[in-house]
């Protein structure tokens, strides 16, 4: 479990000195842990350079593995307890595009292990829609983009992810020698545009504020096709760090960078009709969401 919760820290902090201050350890700590789990799985899970860690293909595959594993004893311990009546019931769940993937999936599978007897439905669709449904009462609860929450009056929001935007680079491109990119730098680029939930929006005002205007060359819904565009050289792209992964379907790699200036972030939280009475099955579920979005900052 140590040598887990430590793989995690790094690989969430990218550094071995970020992530030993964040558990309050020693480095040496630290390195040892990573270097005998390695030594057990038989692969390496970084590759170590003069910025920090970078996470290899085979580590990137067990950070999922061990972020299950720490959940689920996580939600071991909230079961126990819980009584019976809080364990069972409906939840009628409502998600946004972009977070059904990349957020509600870690806490909606640990949700069903820790309370398997609740009959949970769940709805995708855009974020005005399912304000709507959760002010009419036909949701429990969603899990969505909150940054531009619409009906803040009626409604009440849990952030439980907060999200910088950085620049997606192919590897090998010249601006990926620098850890940090000038705006100025990315005006001749080529932009691969993601259009779903609000961020075309989100992404056109924070071009605006740091005034440049790189031309846009594919428009798309699909993250993953944004990934394989920037991993084989389509262009660039200014994206939440909450949907980036170091590699593309086809196995190619994508560097990542912090842009330079004042960047917005975004909120991702859970939202419910103000002043309702939440169901037990939706107070677990809030609480599971909340458990997960601290054991993130804690890592």
């Amino acid at each position: 479990m140590r040598q887990l919760q430590y793989f995690v820290a790094a690989a969430e902090s990218g550094t071995v000195s970020g992530a030993a201050q964040k558990l309050s350890i020693s480095q040496s700590a630290m390195t040892d842990a990573i270097k005998e789990l390695e030594q057990d799985l038989g692969v390496a899970l970084f590759e170590r350079h003069r910025r920090g860690l970078s996470i290899t293909h085979q580590g990137h595959q067990f950070l999922r593995h061990a972020q299950r594993i720490l959940g689920s004893v996580s939600d071991a311990r909230l079961s126990f307890a819980e009584d019976r009546e809080a364990r069972t019931g409906r939840l009628h769940l409502g998600v946004t595009s972009l977070v059904a993937g990349y957020v509600l999936s870690d806490i909606l599978a640990r949700y069903r292990r820790a309370y398997a007897d609740v009959q949970v439905t769940a709805i995708e669709d855009n974020g005005d829609y399912l304000e709507h449904l959760l002010i009419g009462g036909e949701l429990d609860v969603a899990v969505m983009v909150i940054s531009n929450l619409r009906d803040r009056a009626a409604l009440q929001a849990e952030i439980i992810e907060v999200s910088p935007y950085r620049l997606w680079l192919p590897l090998g491109h010249p601006l990926a020698s620098a850890d940090i990119i000038n705006p100025s730098d990315i005006v001749g680029e080529a932009l691969i545009m993601l259009t779903v939930d609000e961020i075309e929006e989100s992404t056109d005002k924070l071009l605006s504020a740091l005034g440049v205007r790189p031309e846009v060359a594919f428009r798309t819904r699909s993250v993953e096709a944004v990934r394989s565009l920037v991993a084989t050289g389509a262009g660039i792209a200014l994206l939440p760090d909450l949907v980036y992964r170091p590699w593309s379907l086809e196995g190619d790699r994508i560097e990542s960078r912090d842009v330079a200036g004042s960047l917005p972030v975004v909120q991702v939280g859970i939202v419910w009709r103000r002043g309702s009475s939440l169901t037990g099955a939706a107070r677990n579920f809030v609480r599971i969401a909340e458990s997960q979005h601290a054991a993130r900052q804690r890592s």
